[in-house]
């Protein structure tokens, strides 16, 4: 072999050699920058977890703080001192001359506010908020009703009137400002058992976005005197707090009956609560954006000083359906029934002379459960029949058996 044929050989290995190396640096490169991404997601994951651990170590030291904590002394505010200073009357007892953090605005602290006092210096630390009964707050209705005024029939006039009293001036009271006169307190709803006095109220609050609460009179008669005319102030307390609001009574004549000279202390004490009621109705301080609904079927007993006008300003009266209004009731209720092609409702309305509106929601269940009975699924002429034979035969024999 030719000393230019080794030379050859040499240059061909030595260049295979270098292709080797450059690959196994290629291979080597790829290797570390997949080694490289693996580590920035575990560091990523790791102060990701590290954060966790930092809230969680955070929370747990404010835990610890609040527990070694002295608890705070709950206060009333009795009088501003011209320095700046308050009395106190503390829970724990005797009457406190107090100074008030620098945190808390002047402007604030009025008697009668709760406070909080720090046990060490008893100075003021914290303005609590006004204490709200429970029993009172529960009277709010959170979850409204779905129920609308087109889902209520046979009282278009009725609709009509509580619109203007209730509905109007929470929706456009600038048209009472146009006008220049005062938007009505309230109403009255008086009508038979059964006729839609507390569904009409079940619309309002559902056509409206105002707070609704609702009671009803016997639940505002307390045992303990002074009780009943806490809970109305309070209620009164918390309409105003969340107004616009309505406040809806059911059955008041519980409270609002005619007084009387003589009568025992819990008759005395239904009268304070009544005293109570119609003084927050028709006082000193202003009703505002809080409207009165109240219902009952004995207005024949309500005291006058309850009905006149500035309290309920207008007395709807609700009667017995007539036949066209019994119509459009038995539309309403039979919206979402099954019927057959030969019931009809006009003929159902003028079988039903005096039936009240539950008493023909009542005639179409009746009516459904003759078709279940049947195997079917379809409510027939006949079903109708003997949900209305059903419903008014009960309904008259009750009638008489009171009176017997």
């Amino acid at each position: 072999m030719s000393e230019f044929d080794e030379k050859s050989n040499f240059d061909d290995k030595k260049e295979r050699t270098s292709n080797a190396d450059e690959a196994g640096f290629e291979a080597r490169a790829l290797e570390l920058e997949e080694r490289i991404r693996l580590l920035e997601a575990e560091r990523a994951s790791l102060l990701i977890e590290r954060e966790h651990y930092v809230r969680d170590l955070e929370y747990m030291r404010r835990e610890l703080e609040q527990t070694r904590s002295t608890p705070l002394v709950e206060a009333t505010i009795v009088d501003i001192l011209p320095d700046g200073r308050a009395v106190v009357h503390s829970s724990n007892g005797p009457n406190l001359v107090v100074f008030s953090s620098q945190s808390i605005t002047s402007s604030v602290l009025r008697p009668g506010t709760r406070v909080a006092l720090n046990q060490r210096g008893s100075s003021i630390v914290e303005v609590l908020p006004r204490a709200q009964d429970t029993y009172v707050k529960a009277m709010e209705v959170l979850e409204r009703p779905n129920l609308k005024f087109k889902d209520i029939g046979g009282l278009k006039k009725q609709i009509d009137l509580i619109k203007e009293i209730v509905v109007l001036p929470l929706l456009h009271p600038e048209l009472f400002e146009q006008v220049g006169i005062e938007p009505p307190k309230g109403a009255l709803l008086s009508g038979p058992p059964g006729t839609g006095k507390t569904l009409l109220a079940k619309a309002v609050a559902g056509e409206t976005s105002a707070t609704f609460i609702s009671t009803v009179g016997s639940e505002l008669v307390q045992k303990f005197i002074g009780e009943g005319a806490r809970v109305v102030r309070e209620l009164f307390e918390l309409a105003r707090e969340k107004a616009p609001s309505i406040i809806f009574i059911d059955e008041i004549d519980a409270i609002g009956a005619k007084r009387v000279d003589i009568g025992t202390s819990g008759e005395r004490e239904v009268q304070r609560t009544f005293m109570q009621l119609i003084s927050e109705m028709d006082g000193f301080e202003p009703l505002g954006n809080v409207k009165v609904l109240a219902a009952t079927n004995r207005i024949d007993i309500l005291d006058p000083a309850l009905v006149r006008p500035g309290r309920f300003d207008r007395v709807i009266q609700i009667d017995i359906p007539t036949t066209e209004e019994r119509e459009e009731i038995f539309r309403v209720h039979t919206r979402g029934v099954n019927l057959a092609s030969n019931v009809n409702l006009k003929t159902a309305a003028e079988e039903t002379e005096g039936a009240t509106g539950a008493e023909i929601r009542n005639i179409v269940i009746e009516a459904g459960l003759a078709a279940i009975r049947r195997g079917s699924t379809q409510v027939q002429s006949s079903d109708m029949e003997s949900g209305i034979k059903a419903v008014i035969r009960s309904s008259s024999t009750k009638s008489t058996a009171i009176y017997v």
